[in-house]
């Protein structure tokens, strides 16, 4: 978080909400890998000799296949992205941490069978081999980079999550969460009919609300599951947002 986002005053009041389903993006919102990528890329940009510094401007919250694209299309292919970002885990494990609070959110969800899934970015090896080696709640459903023509911030990864999890409906009545720590991936939700919780881990507080954040909080220990009723909501407390 920038250092002047700490002027800012998290302090709204606590407020409870029910939705259908909870949809996570994985780097920044459930892990902080950003020592990992940074490696991984710096990797990256000494085989295709490209400065791996511009790479990381622009790359986070975008699928490898298209920033790889952007310097070689030889390389920008699933078999070349699979095989590099497996290997982030078993490499760089040791340089990611748990987003505070995501532990707990996500083994609550998974224990009731809450409808929920991980959306992100990332290869289908980097997404699971991140949920092997953290021991985290794995979900039923997951939407990764290979499951979709266009990244975020299209809305085709939250759309398709709408539907593996049985909630499609006309975008008027979706009543889905989306918890994302880029503005790529708060446009990605919104466009795709969701509410959506920013988390100030990987960005200012100005480019998450410009992207139409409905809460910006700090981690998800300001996201509390309160439990899931026989309606099938969850029901979450959100705690200690930014105070508008």
């Amino acid at each position: 978080m920038a250092a002047h986002d700490f002027e800012k005053k998290f302090a709204r009041p606590t407020e409870f909400h029910s939705f259908d389903g909870a949809l996570f993006d994985m780097d920044g919102t459930i892990i902080d890998s950003k020592d990992a990528i940074e490696k991984y890329w710096h990797k990256i940009g000494n085989e295709l000799g490209v400065d791996p510094l511009e790479i990381l401007l622009t790359s986070h919250g975008r699928r490898s296949i298209e920033t790889i694209a952007l310097y070689d299309k030889s390389k920008a292919n699933w078999d070349y992205v699979s095989h590099a970002e497996g290997l982030i885990p078993i490499e760089h494990g040791a340089d990611t941490v748990e987003i505070p609070g995501a532990r707990s959110l996500l083994a609550s969800l998974e224990h009731v069978s809450a409808p929920w899934a991980i959306v992100t970015s990332g290869s289908r090896a980097l997404v699971t081999g991140w949920l092997d080696i953290m021991h985290l709640s794995r979900p039923k459903h997951l939407v990764v980079a290979e499951d979709v023509s266009a990244g975020k911030p299209s809305p085709e990864c939250y759309k398709r999550a709408i539907s593996d999890l049985g909630l499609t409906a006309s975008e008027a009545q979706i009543n889905v969460l989306v918890l994302e720590d880029s503005p790529t991936g708060i446009l990605a939700g919104k466009a795709a009919g969701c509410q959506v919780i920013a988390l100030a881990t990987t960005h200012t507080i100005e480019q998450l609300e410009t992207s139409g954040a409905d809460w910006t909080v700090q981690d998800l220990r300001s996201v509390v599951f309160v439990g899931f009723n026989a309606d099938g909501k969850i029901q979450l407390e959100i705690r200690n947002a930014l105070q508008h």
